[in-house]
């Protein structure tokens, strides 16, 4: 029994000892087999050279990779680390250098933000600093595994990251943005996080640069930095994250170049080879375990210590277990060969070291060696999944680090002017971008201080953004004294507020004298692409923002500052996989409208696709004419024909609905007291609005006002506006104003039809008359009043030459019966034409992306913005098919999916869904289940409104089954 005591006892002695070692797997025995059985063949020579890691780069001339595959097979290298170059140009050279060792080369790379820090054409996630901002680590995981992934693809099987430096001096010139902070729990929490991401995507981490690098205004590269800090703050600090890692099963280690007078006794010997630090501190007092590395030795900071192989042998003496970028290696192994001879280096020493590189190449399952698969790297390495997990990091980093008076998220768009000024020297154009997709943006510019702020008087809210680079984190960051002095200067004008917003790292705010004038700050951290989008989200409340500064930015922002922000539901900006889409399945709408153009269905379109609050697909097709040499672009604006019905005219009917000044059951002779002995008195707005009236479909009032040769009669028409011919149809004719009351009055005089069902224009007429008559102004001013311009709907509008370029209006038709010529900028339909351009049933322009913004409001019953428009009953009211016993689909204005066979959709819709199209080729529909937005904008009217293809392809329901198909799972 006491044999099998001490058995026991001894085995869980072993499985303590392995448990500490980050090296050992799951399947230890075999891992202690194999590696036992590669030791047990190489000879001293080859042991040596597993010590070595060389560097090369993909991007060096064949001569340059041929003295380092020469090297491979002379010295027995034990690795590679990869510099500058090329992913394909990489994984050749790797497959050609592991096809040539004895045994295969743990290769490695410095990729603290993924390869693209040291690889054209691959990914770049965002900086340490960024992370650092992030208060979900979960997501700094996420980011840790999709860099260990690219680099498992690519064949590196340890990453140089993350760095685990306390960045306490916002001098240091080589650590900065590579860091995770200065609060020394983030730094661990974020640390830990990174590792584990990466690691679960079966690559080693590696922590740098013990025993910490933060706080020192030296770059090791080229001198030797000191740390004079004490051994109680050193532990409490600087060696704090290597302690809490170690404890978490960090991979390696890598040893820095620094003086550390409280750690090494001796004057200016680096840490890199300091038996007291390594062997002493790190696996000692530490009790570490995994690989240690060397920091490159060809760096200044160790490299003048020695010469000729002597700081190798010192970096080994001294505890690290391999030696990254020697100077020299044949001299390096030579003093090294001489060190064992004379029995300075014992063979337990080397087997230690050697035997744990073999470990960490059996972790990264070089025990299964496979050369790289080079088919679709380049595409490996730049996915879509890429994208979500920078979108998802950088939303969450953004951090608001002073918001006075709640100023963002901006609410209240209707009585907001607001200007962008730029400063700093990087791209700006996608926040710009972003920020119109919300509001009227003026970008704002000078070359100098007095006639900016002249110009910015006119503006009561002020955006400065300050751009700079985003290649690298070593790059500029700074405001110029010039920039500082101009901010200052519009910060005093009171006038109005100011938001700055920083596309570079915290420490730019420091040289802000003061930021008592600037009523909000944002912090964006990078300049990327995706850093401006969501910034111009955050502004507008698309998102909510929760980041806090990791570092201590300026005397009145310290570490951990951070406002939270909440969301108020407005469009976002996305991809089709971060709501559960396929942007693979979306690529069939391409294929499509080009179809639809190539089949002369229509000139141009526009095609908007949103889901759970992000447009996900925007897209705009063909010219606006045939002949037109310009692209139709996102900015178009189209003729939305009867889908001014739902935009329009119905929103202001529900809105009079919740007033009380209107009702259901009212009839048109209760809302129109002319109507009181006409056919059409009884008709309610229920039935009315649902199509159930028993209304004309539509009346052509027009063509009364023509004389016999079919053009517009002097009688009613006049080629200028003249007292009593105000009405604008069109370019030099204006109708009577005494027509109104002809229209009106036709309508009064209307038989009933026999066909309960009959889709009318008719009822939108009379709507207008109501509500104009009930609010005492025009149905264009209360719609832009109560809904366009709080909604930021800004390129919404009856009669759009009155406020944008003709040229940015897609023309409609070649009108050849009624206003001879084309009809670009003025209503399609004839009747809202005879009304100024203001109908009920039409006249409304718009972009899909404002299209879009009104049908979310409608999906999130009546919220957006900030703004409750309508109450969620009033929309569900209107959005209920009353007549749907009688076989009638519709809603109260909206319209419904078909309730058999055919109908306005592709039959793969919710029943609660809902929407309209229009005539000039217009389509939208909203569903609440599935959270879909879809608008499709077209002029297939244009040349000519007898081209049917469009109606007759079903084209926009077919869109609509692929927006559907495309839903993931």
């Amino acid at each position: 029994m006491r044999h099998i005591f001490i058995f026991i006892c001894g085995l869980l002695c072993c499985t303590n000892i392995l448990a500490q070692n980050p090296l050992v797997t799951s399947d230890s025995l075999a891992q202690q087999s194999w590696v036992d059985s590669q030791y047990a063949q190489l000879s001293l020579d080859q042991k040596l050279g597993q010590l070595f890691m060389v560097s090369v780069a993909s991007n060096q001339s064949k001569q340059a990779t041929d003295k380092i595959k020469d090297l491979i097979v002379q010295e027995n290298l034990g690795g590679v680390i990869f510099s500058k170059g090329g992913p394909v140009r990489q994984a050749k050279l790797t497959n050609n250098y592991q096809a040539v060792s004895k045994i295969p080369l743990l290769i490695g790379m410095d990729a603290e933000w993924g390869l693209s820090m040291r690889l054209d054409s691959t990914y770049a996630f965002p900086w340490n600093m960024t992370l650092g901002a992030i208060q979900d680590s979960s997501i700094v995981e996420r980011v840790g595994y999709q860099i260990g992934k690219h680099a498992k693809r690519l064949g590196v099987h340890i990453n140089f990251a993350p760095d685990l430096d306390i960045n306490t001096n916002p001098k240091n010139p080589i650590i900065g943005n590579r860091s995770f902070g200065e609060n020394r729990e983030n730094v661990v929490q974020k640390g830990i996080a990174f590792v584990k991401g990466m690691e679960r995507a079966g690559v080693l981490a590696n922590g740098k640069h013990f025993p910490g690098h933060g706080d020192t205004e030296v770059d090791s590269h080229h001198n030797l930095p000191i740390i004079p800090f004490s051994k109680k703050r050193l532990d409490s600090l600087e060696l704090y994250p290597f302690k809490k890692l170690i404890a978490s099963g960090l991979s390696s280690i890598m040893v820095a170049h620094l003086e550390v007078p409280a750690l090494e006794m001796k004057k200016e010997l680096p840490s890199s080879i300091s038996e007291q630090i390594i062997s002493g501190i790190l696996k000692e007092e530490l009790g570490y375990k995994g690989l240690i590395f060397t920091d490159a030795l060809n760096m200044k900071g160790v490299s003048m210590t020695g010469k000729d192989g002597s700081v190798e042998l010192a970096a080994f003496m001294a505890g690290n277990d391999m030696l990254l970028m020697p100077e020299n290696i044949v001299s390096a192994k030579e003093k090294l060969t001489k060190a064992y001879e004379k029995g300075k280096l014992t063979e337990e020493r080397l087997a230690y070291s050697v035997k744990k590189i073999l470990m960490a190449k059996y972790k990264a399952g070089l025990n299964k060696y496979k050369p790289i698969d080079l088919a679709n790297l380049h595409n490996d390495l730049n996915g879509l999944e890429d994208d979500i997990v920078y979108e998802q990091a950088i939303e969450n980093a953004i951090t608001v680090v002073k918001n006075k008076l709640d100023l963002l998220s901006i609410k209240n768009l209707d009585n907001k002017r607001i200007a962008y000024v730029k400063m700093g020297n990087a791209n700006n154009e996608t926040f710009v971008k972003g920020l119109k997709n919300y509001a009227n943006v003026t970008v704002v510019e000078a070359n100098d201080i007095t006639t900016l702020k002249t110009r910015l008087k006119d503006f009561n809210l002020i955006i400065i953004g300050h751009h700079m680079s985003n290649d690298s984190p070593w790059k500029a960051y700074k405001f110029s004294k010039s920039e500082l002095a101009w901010l200052q200067e519009i910060a005093k004008e009171r006038t109005s507020n100011l938001i700055l917003c920083v596309f570079a790292k915290p420490y730019a705010l420091s040289d802000i004298e003061s930021f008592s004038s600037i009523d909000a700050v944002v912090m964006a951290y990078q300049n990327s692409d995706i850093a401006q989008e969501k910034t111009a989200e955050i502004l507008f409340g698309a998102v909510s923002a929760t980041g806090k500064l990791p570092v201590t930015a300026h005397k009145e922002f310290p570490v951990n500052t951070g406002v939270e922000v909440k969301s108020l539901s407005r469009l976002g900006y996305s991809i089709p996989e971060r709501v559960g889409m396929s942007s693979k399945g979306l690529e069939e709408i391409d294929k499509l409208m080009n179809n639809g153009l190539d089949s002369l269905m229509f000139p141009g379109a526009q095609v908007l696709v949103a889901r759970k609050g992000k447009v996900i697909y925007q897209k705009g097709f063909g010219k606006p004419t045939y002949d037109s040499q310009e692209n139709i672009t996102n900015e178009y604006i189209y003729d939305l024909a009867s889908l001014t019905k739902i935009l329009a005219t119905l929103p202001m009917v529900m809105k009079m609905e919740e007033e009380g000044r209107i009702g259901l059951n009212n009839t048109f002779e209760e809302l129109v007291p002319n109507y009181s002995d006409t056919e059409i008195k009884n008709v309610t707005v229920l039935k009315a609005l649902s199509h159930y009236g028993r209304l004309p479909a539509w009346i052509p009032f027009y063509i009364r006002t023509l004389d016999e040769n079919k053009k517009p009669s002097s009688e009613f028409y006049r080629n200028s506006p003249l007292p009593g011919f105000s009405t604008k149809v069109y370019d030099n004719l204006y109708l009577t104003d005494a027509y109104q009351d002809s229209i009106y009055n036709r309508i009064g005089r209307q038989d009933l039809k026999s066909n309960r069902y009959r889709y009318s224009d008719v009822p939108y007429y009379v709507m207008k008359k109501v509500i104009e008559d009930s609010y005492e102004q025009r149905l264009d001013y209360l719609t832009s009043n109560f809904l366009y311009r709080r909604i930021g709907a800004n390129h919404t509008t009856y009669n759009p030459l009155e406020k944008f370029d003709k040229n940015m209006i897609v023309p409609s038709e070649e009108d050849d019966y009624y206003r001879y010529g084309t009809v670009q900028g003025y209503v399609h339909d004839m009747g809202a034409a005879m009304q100024a351009g203001v109908g009920g049933h039409a006249g409304l322009f718009s972009n899909a992306n404002d299209v879009a913004k009104i049908m979310q409001m409608y999906l999130q019953d009546g919220y957006y913005g900030g703004t409750k428009f309508f109450d969620s009953r009033t929309v569900k009211k209107f959005n209920t098919c009353y007549f749907c016993d009688n076989n009638v689909r519709r809603g109260v204005g909206f319209d419904k999916p078909q309730l058999q066979h055919s109908g306005p959709t592709c039959g793969c819709v919710s029943r609660k869904s809902f929407g309209h199209s229009g005539f000039t080729g217009t389509y939208t529909w909203a569903d609440p289940e599935e959270e879909i937005v879809y608008v499709f904008l077209s002029n297939r009217t244009y040349p000519s409104a007898s081209n049917t293809l469009l109606v007759k392809s079903g084209l926009r329901t077919r869109i609509q089954q692929v927006i559907y198909d495309s839903i993931l799972n």
